[in-house]
């Protein structure tokens, strides 16, 4: 392929990859705008309404304007003022970054990867700014200048991301042809510039602690997610019957649904966040932490059956996830470990230690940032955890059990 069919094909993909985030919701809306209204209202109040949607799934803030009489039916405290929903749905944003990863993958399989992925990420901004100029209503108006940048942003990540995989498991074949490699060190000694000038320590600790650190996150991710579908199917009787007690119907029981899913990615990182210690709040004064919880009226979406008036009967256990699995992600580095310990000594595992905790830290809070906002007036301004304390207690977890970890990882390999 030469050059021009390359980009074309990655901007074709992009063009395709907003519009499957765009239909989750249109899809839906305009079946209800077909089937309720007989094709008599104005359809693009749907566009709209999916439009506002996806740019929320990407991190977009909406401020959200009702009229008296709205407010007043929605019994909501502070309707009446204008207000901002800032919580993003990660669900459309996951996607994104999934879909983008995909594109990243292709475009490195061809000779020209930099034009496909800019070309890819240019007709995502493109048509991002089309939907961000389309969505604006009297009620909703999204913030212009973010809708703009975050969702091209979280596609180029999904693409970065796939460039990396690309690159990872090139270097896995080359390493096959040539039969050996060094290690990580080898590879960094080899860039130019101020890399060269770190310290060989750091440099060799930092390998360790971006692999180990990452790992951690995962695992604490999984393991919330994993907790989230047993709560799902043990509370399934109450979900139900909040799905009644709303009475929507079919089609607005199956829009609720498809809302819900695409905030599944949120609760997962509340989970989280509630096993590293600090929990999350809904609402202004509420609280679902390991010591106890302070719940007052929560939104009316079914999935929030999950979370018990009482608290999670597992009670403290939930902690150990950050702990078993900082030990775990720097355990199995066993080969790095000792590697360390022949170099540097003890101070060397004791560095990598605390480089796993501040990346393992700094990635949960940035989930947990990403995860948090406002998701209506009044006391639903402040929903989510709070990820200064995520960031910094989830370091401090796992540093502890990577420093166990490492030094038993270490010993095993000798």
């Amino acid at each position: 392929m030469n050059r021009t069919t390359v980009a074309l094909l990655a901007a074709l993909e992009a063009a395709i990859i907003v519009a499957i985030g765009l239909a989750i919701t249109l899809v839906p809306l305009t079946i209800l705008w077909a089937a309720q209204y007989h094709l008599a209202a104005d359809w693009f109040s749907f566009w709209r309404a999916s439009a506002d949607i996806w740019l929320v799934g990407h991190g977009v803030n909406l401020t959200v304007s009702l009229d008296a009489q709205t407010a007043a039916t929605l019994g909501l405290p502070g309707a009446a003022i204008p207000f901002q929903v800032t919580i993003a749905a990660l669900g459309f944003a996951v996607l994104t970054a999934g879909l983008g990863m995909r594109t990243g993958l292709r475009a490195s399989e061809t000779p020209y990867r930099a034009t496909g992925a800019v070309s890819a990420i240019v007709a995502f901004a493109a048509l991002a700014t089309i939907v961000t100029f389309t969505a604006g209503s009297a009620p909703v108006h999204p913030s212009v200048w973010q809708g703009i940048l975050l969702p091209p942003f979280v596609y180029a990540v999904g693409v970065a991301i796939g460039f990396g995989f690309a690159a990872l498991r090139a270097e896995r074949a080359d390493a096959q042809d040539r039969g050996a490699r060094t290690g990580s060190d080898g590879r960094l000694d080899a860039l130019t510039g101020w890399v060269t000038r770190i310290p060989p320590m750091v440099r060799d600790a930092a390998a360790t602690a971006f692999r180990a650190g990452s790992g951690s996150a995962a695992i604490v991710v999984a393991g919330a997610a994993l907790v989230l579908t047993v709560l799902i199917f043990g509370n399934y009787g109450g979900i139900i019957s909040l799905y009644e007690q709303l009475q929507a119907g079919a089609l607005g029981g199956a829009a609720l649904t498809i809302g819900q899913l695409a905030f599944l990615p949120n609760l997962v990182i509340w989970l989280a966040s509630w096993m590293v210690g600090p929990g999350f709040a809904i609402g202004t004064g509420s609280s679902v932490s390991p010591i106890g919880t302070e719940l007052g009226p929560l939104p009316g979406l079914p999935l929030f059956g999950v979370i018990p008036a009482g608290g999670f009967s597992f009670g403290l256990v939930g902690i150990l996830v950050p702990l078993v699995a900082g030990f775990l992600a720097a355990a199995l580095l066993r080969s790095r470990a000792a590697r360390l310990r022949d170099l540097h000594g003890t101070s060397g595992l004791l560095v990598a230690a605390l480089g796993i905790g501040i990346v393992a830290g700094i990635e949960l809070g940035l989930l947990a940032w990403w995860s948090s906002g406002a998701l209506g007036p009044g006391r639903l301004h402040d929903v989510g955890p709070n990820p200064w304390l995520v960031g910094s207690i989830a370091a401090a977890e796992v540093a502890v059990a990577a420093v166990i970890g490492l030094l038993a990882g270490g010993r095993a390999r000798r």
